[in-house]
């Protein structure tokens, strides 16, 4: 991923990331078959944990304590995966073409995430809004771009603060 990060994800070899982490490679072929496929292992520890937290938002109250806990739950799986956030900003046109047979999954995730913060029977203001608190999650995947220093505490309070006071109506 640091290469990824550093060079690109079409700039970076495989024979470069088999030297990083110090085997040849035919060893890293015998566990990835092509570079996308190792993307692809990058990237699907997020999606698996949208996925879970969209499963089992269903199950929760979309109540204040609901909301609190799903958000918190997915900017803590943004906020792990940082680094392949990094990635993905460094990287988007390639990623994208890429990983594209996964956008359905990311979108289909965020829709229900999105749906059950807005909550039932929900305004259009309501999906508005709901739409907006996740994007402002979305920024924890790239804060290290934009403030290194700044501790996964930090961020989730933050992100978290932000998103909560996003779904509060206000002078509608």
């Amino acid at each position: 991923m640091r290469l990824f990060v550093a060079k690109g994800y079409e700039e970076t070899s495989l024979r470069e990331i088999a030297d990083a982490v110090g085997i040849t490679k035919p060893s890293l072929y015998y566990h990835f078959a092509s570079k996308l496929e190792l993307l692809t292992a990058i990237v699907n520890p997020l999606l698996d944990e949208m996925r879970a937290l969209a499963d089992e938002v269903e199950r929760l109250t979309p109540d204040a304590a609901g909301r609190r806990t799903v958000l918190r739950t997915y900017l803590r799986a943004m906020i792990r995966h940082r680094d392949a956030g990094e990635m993905w900003v460094n990287n988007a046109v390639p990623l994208a073409n890429a990983l594209a047979d996964q956008f359905p999954v990311i979108i289909e995730v965020g829709q229900v995430l999105r749906d059950w913060l807005a909550g039932p029977e929900p305004t259009t203001v309501q999906l508005l809004r709901a739409s907006a608190a996740m994007e402002i999650l979305s920024v924890a995947l790239f804060s290290n771009k934009i403030v290194q220093d700044a501790g996964d505490d930090v961020v989730e309070a933050t992100l978290l603060d932000a998103a909560l006071a996003t779904l509060q109506p206000g002078d509608d």
